[in-house]
């Protein structure tokens, strides 16, 4: 096999396990490569959650996603934490659910005390199926049907108004229902600009979600006057994957001023949600905060500014998502054909891609990737790993330094728990890969893997086409 790129180093993936400094005993999810049970063996293959990773692989197939039930736990259990401790009001982290839906990660977010953020009706369904409580659910999206609406005031979970004709909307329905008192949010957009992918950032003015700043007397005016309705918070989020901490410092103060100028509109909003939107380490170069450094300054921004403002303390609500399930799971293939392009690139394939990820192709996201039953061997190669779809552009990882590599080795992405399974698709009708979770040596299938007779278990032939 031929490597057309020298790779940066000759070290081994064992470079790539959690790491404690003697400076931070605690370790933060987000800022470490591989889950946190993440161990090399005494067969040089890598575990997660006690687990042999090529055994996973040989007893439930791949693509795998595999989700390690500690690392999840902790980022939760850290989030919760840091905010009761720094935050001297009530508080509550809910689970933005769009990272990964599923009834199994809704379930084991609300046992360690989060509330569920979704955004859309099936979201909905999903964290209800798992137990949730509708107190603890938040509805967002910009363009809610009908049903949707119908739904989310049948379950009782506060809705999270986008825009105007939702809120008009949903004031019809509930009068038409005879309802009242319906627990809502609004989103209002910032108009603070942060440095991610244009494709995720939602704080700045020209976004598709909230309504605009320059409408609040308007908008407070409205909401005062349904009876239907009762205010209860506001929220802004200003975007994902976000390593800077001064734009949720700034979001923090400018929602207090919301705050304060709903009061003198008669609005008795108790709630402010802050969003989520930290970012993650997917490769050695980036550098996010931790959770802690992330809440922290947010807690002392919006307890400086209630002071100032002489406000009691709101409900301080945030969202993460990416930040508390992306590093808890990986990705497990096996590795297929080769091909080498002289003076060029070589490629990798394995049995999975864009559509079971299909974040490189759709947003340029850099991933890194171990071959699982070689885990100390020296990166020497350095190598395309792509995608089995019928598609130039199913490139899972443009720069891949592995060691050498041979048919049916198992490779793995790191970092896949957000926006993978969420995403994934039926492209070149691929059956969806199955999920596991595991945890002290115990693997259990959370997600079964698709079969062609699911596939094709929602086609319809009408009779003029049947032979």
């Amino acid at each position: 096999m031929v490597s057309t790129h020298p790779p940066e180093t000759q070290d081994s993936a064992i470079k790539y396990l959690p790491k404690v400094s003697n400076n931070q005993p605690k370790i933060s999810p987000n800022q470490q490569l591989l889950p946190l049970t993440a161990k090399v063996n005494s067969r040089d293959c890598l575990e997660i959650g006690g687990c042999d990773v090529t055994t996973l692989v040989q007893r439930f197939g791949s693509p795998l996603y595999i989700l390690d039930e500690i690392t999840l736990r902790t980022a939760c259990s850290q989030y919760r934490d840091t905010f009761q401790h720094y935050y001297q009001g009530e508080s509550q982290v809910l689970y933005a659910s769009k990272a990964w839906s599923c009834v199994a990660v809704c379930a084991i977010a609300a046992s360690e005390g989060l509330g569920i953020d979704v955004v859309s009706g099936g979201e909905l369904y999903t964290a209800l199926t798992a137990g949730v409580s509708p107190e603890l659910i938040y509805f967002h999206g910009n363009n809610k049907s009908l049903a949707e609406l119908v739904l989310a005031l049948e379950s009782g979970c506060t809705i999270v108004v986008d825009n105007w004709y939702e809120l008009t909307t949903l004031v019809e329905l509930a009068t038409e229902k005879s309802l009242s008192g319906i627990p809502i949010m609004l989103r209002l957009t910032p108009g603070i600009e942060c440095h991610t992918h244009e494709y995720i950032r939602t704080g700045h003015l020209d976004s598709k979600f909230g309504f605009d700043p320059n409408d609040l007397d308007q908008l407070f005016t409205f909401v005062n006057q349904q009876s239907v309705l009762n205010c209860i918070g506001l929220h802004a989020h200003i975007g994902s994957q976000i390593f800077e901490r001064q734009p949720h410092r700034d979001l923090a103060g400018v929602m207090v001023q919301w705050l304060s100028k709903a009061s003198e509109y008669g609005l008795s909003v108790t709630q402010l949600n802050v969003g989520g939107g930290l970012g993650i380490k997917y490769t050695e170069s980036d550098d996010p905060p931790s959770i802690e450094d992330w809440a922290k300054p947010i807690c002392e921004v919006v307890q400086e500014a209630c002071t100032a403002a002489k406000l009691p303390l709101p409900k301080l609500l945030c969202e993460p998502g990416r930040s508390l399930i992306a590093t808890a799971c990986i990705t497990a293939y096996t590795i297929g054909s080769s091909k080498v392009v002289p003076d060029i690139r070589t490629y990798v394939a394995v049995d999975g891609g864009m559509s079971d990820n299909p974040r490189p192709i759709t947003y340029q996201s850099l991933y890194l990737s171990v071959v699982a039953n070689r885990m100390s061997e020296p990166l020497t190669e350095t190598v395309t790993v792509a995608g089995k779809h019928c598609e130039s552009g199913d490139i899972v990882i443009k720069h891949a330094h592995l060691p050498k590599t041979e048919p049916g080795d198992v490779l793995v992405v790191i970092g896949t728990g957000a926006y993978n399974y969420s995403m994934a698709s039926n492209y070149n009708r691929l059956p969806r890969p199955a999920a596991v979770i595991v945890a002290n040596g115990e693997a259990n299938l959370i997600l079964q893997r698709e079969t062609y007779q699911d596939l094709i278990g929602k086609d319809c032939l009408p009779e003029r086409l049947k032979s």
